[in-house]
């Protein structure tokens, strides 16, 4: 992660959701009333690769001049961001490299690869390990690293346009939920809050078992590298930057750490309740919805991704 704080520009926003909504899908805003009357998901399970992670991809490559889209990019991901500058990158005519965990969930890996990216795995399950192999392989080869979240471009593409989107669809919003793992998406749509003047609440939930996000707002400072503990949300593990820290800090109404146990019980939920194969790291708000006594109304859950492997998907439900 980088020391160096950034903002989101209101043009930025403009241009991000400008350059989304020529190459992503908008994705549909649905009501859920098997968790609550007044429930809506906002089903980035539906993105084009299957995760919200192409629009901050096609933000920050969009942004970059001839030269440095000539000489190619390098990234590090949990997957979904891999899958998403993958697929920007084929779409924008840049070249990319991603660096991913050898535990990365095959659809992920598959993904990436299948869109001509060069892959390379990392040994073990750690994000900051591949982010600090990625950013040194960046640097001999003299190309750009892109951050999967502390980066303004992306966390406009990913946050912002989904913000603005929700907005769009329903302005009296007073509540959206959205997963965290480095904080790029709730920093992108606390962007869309303020350029809207609107009023929402924001609430951000994680994994105990990789709370880096929570963990530095209860201590004051931000946790740049967290080694946690094996989860189902592999694609929230890893620490934070001082850039997101400060945002969740200053715009979250509340950050939440939700159990392995609730994780997998909102997947099934999800699947036999309401059809959606959705990953770990989306089914965290759901998982944190589902434990509420009351909610405040109307309310969108942001369903951040359905990239699961069979699998796995098919072993948590026969295990209920």
């Amino acid at each position: 992660m980088t020391d160096s704080r950034w903002e989101i520009e209101g043009w930025q926003l403009a241009r991000a959701r400008e350059v989304v909504a020529a190459h992503a899908a908008r994705t549909p805003l649905v009501a859920a009333p098997a968790l609550g009357e007044g429930v809506h998901l906002k089903l980035e399970c539906a993105q084009d690769t299957g995760s919200f992670k192409l629009r901050g991809a096609l933000a920050a490559l969009a942004s970059l001049d001839d030269a440095t889209r000539a000489r190619g990019v390098v990234t590090a991901s949990a997957g979904n961001h891999g899958y998403g500058i993958a697929r920007a990158g084929k779409r924008l005519g840049v070249p990319v490299t991603v660096f991913c965990a050898s535990s990365t969930p095959a659809v992920k890996r598959e993904g990436i690869a299948g869109y001509g990216a060069t892959l390379e795995l990392v040994e073990g399950r750690s994000y900051d390990a591949v982010e600090a192999r990625a950013k040194a392989a960046a640097e001999e080869a003299g190309m750009r690293f892109v951050s999967p979240f502390d980066d303004p471009w992306v966390a406009a593409g990913n946050g912002g346009t989904v913000g603005l989107e929700i907005l769009d669809a329903l302005p009296d919003v007073r509540t959206v939920v959205a997963p965290v793992g480095g904080g790029g998406l709730v920093a992108g749509i606390a962007a869309a809050r303020a350029q809207r003047g609107a009023s929402f609440r924001i609430v951000g939930v994680q994994s105990e078992a990789c709370p880096a996000m929570v963990e530095s707002l209860d201590r004051g400072e931000a946790l740049l590298a967290y080694e946690g503990k094996e989860t189902l949300a592999e694609g929230l593990e890893g620490g934070v930057s001082e850039t997101t820290y400060a945002i969740a800090r200053d715009a979250l109404h509340r950050m939440e750490a939700v159990s392995e146990a609730s994780i997998a019980d909102a997947m099934r939920f999800a699947k036999r309740e309401l059809d959606l194969a959705i990953e770990g790291s989306a089914a965290v708000t759901l998982a944190w919805i589902r434990a509420q006594p009351a909610l405040e109304t109307p309310l969108v859950a942001v369903v951040s991704g359905g990239n699961v492997d069979p699998e796995r998907l098919e072993s948590l439900m026969s295990a209920s």
